[in-house]
């Protein structure tokens, strides 16, 4: 039976004084995987950054059942929260192992959480003490997924994770989202790639100038074409 992990209600976000994004309301389940599609600069980003505690907001954001909305951004990763920035954002002095370490000790895992990653990711394990800046893009894109993996996380959230990949690492990361979402971790995903989108995702939400105006499971995008057309023009 799904559990429902994280819940937004009337979400509104600010850079300064300025509101990106407006009203903005969701919910992922466990074992989902939910796609935020929209043009850039629609607010996609944004979003997921008021979950985790990175920008000013105001409305209701639950995890579990329990209002988060006022939790330190630090605090955030500890209750089960994963998030991979665009960018991957590693610390690229840092070994592979290192930056494994720090997911890890996160919420004080033990050494476990290493050996699922390497299931999915097995050339991490083969990387352990090499520099991360020194990876190519599609090992970083896999150790940052890693290191939000080392928390445990019941929900995991990705921004543009096959941004400017090779094919064969953007099959890697697209059978790993699949992968998670079969043993039940909730997948929040902002993706630009329409395509690797439908294969994976259980619904999508259009978001457009700061508005989620419409979901759909992806069912329904399959056989109605237009949608796709109206909410970012393919």
């Amino acid at each position: 039976m799904k559990k429902m992990l994280l819940e937004l209600d009337q979400v509104d976000c600010f850079y300064s004084d300025l509101q990106v994004v407006r009203s903005a309301s969701l919910q992922l389940q466990s074992g989902e995987v939910l796609c935020l599609l929209g043009r850039n600069g629609a607010g996609k980003t944004t979003l997921l950054k008021s979950i985790v505690g990175l920008v000013k907001k105001q409305g209701v954001i639950k995890f579990c059942g329990n209002e988060i909305g006022d939790f330190p951004a630090h605090e955030i990763p500890k209750l089960g929260v994963g998030y991979v920035p665009q960018g991957r954002r590693l610390f690229s002095e840092l070994t592979v192992r290192e930056n494994l370490l720090i997911g890890q000790m996160t919420r004080n895992n033990n050494n476990d959480v290493f050996e699922n990653v390497f299931k999915l990711f097995p050339v991490l394990q083969e990387r352990l003490e090499q520099e991360s800046g020194t990876l190519s893009g599609g090992e970083q894109q896999m150790l940052a997924m890693a290191r939000a993996m080392c928390i445990e996380p019941a929900v995991l959230m990705l921004d543009e994770p096959t941004e400017g990949l090779m094919p064969q690492m953007i099959a890697n990361i697209r059978q790993a989202i699949s992968t998670l979402k079969s043993q039940g971790v909730g997948i929040l995903l902002v993706e630009q790639r329409v395509e690797a989108v439908l294969s994976i995702a259980d619904r999508v939400a259009f978001i457009e100038n700061g508005l989620i105006k419409e979901t759909f499971d992806v069912a329904e995008l399959s056989t109605d074409k237009s949608l796709l057309q109206k909410y970012i023009g393919i």
